[in-house]
């Protein structure tokens, strides 16, 4: 049996919309689209689309204080240029640059404490 998959996207809840909304916007300069607000919104790129969400107050315990090992890994062209803009949007990396097999990366988190992988390859 085959799963009936047409696509797959990674979302994010938040009590926090329009603060969530408003760092993602800035770091990735782009504007969500859709965007309903107070409810949702979605970033898109080839390849991937993030979906910012604010869960019903009937489902919003079961999303406070989850720590999950997802992260959201960002490709960038120059790491440094991207800790830069990351840093004056107030949320510095609270780390130093790390150097993998597959390039060199730092770890960030937005303002919801969600995992950032700013990742530059070689």
């Amino acid at each position: 049996m085959v799963f009936p998959c047409t696509a797959a996207f990674i979302t994010v809840a938040t009590v926090n919309l329009e603060k969530l909304v408003s760092f993602y916007t800035n770091l990735l300069d782009k504007q969500p689209h859709p965007y309903i607000p107070n409810v949702y919104a979605e970033f898109q790129f080839p390849g991937l689309r993030l979906g910012i969400f604010k869960p019903k107050l009937t489902q919003s315990e079961e999303f406070v204080s989850v720590k999950s090992g997802m992260s959201l890994c960002l490709e960038v062209i120059d790491l440094e240029d991207a800790i830069a803009h990351i840093t004056a949007l107030g949320f510095p990396p609270p780390g130093e640059i790390l150097t993998a097999s597959h390039g060199r990366e730092i770890y960030a988190y937005d303002p919801d404490d969600n995992r950032l992988i700013l990742h530059q390859s070689h």
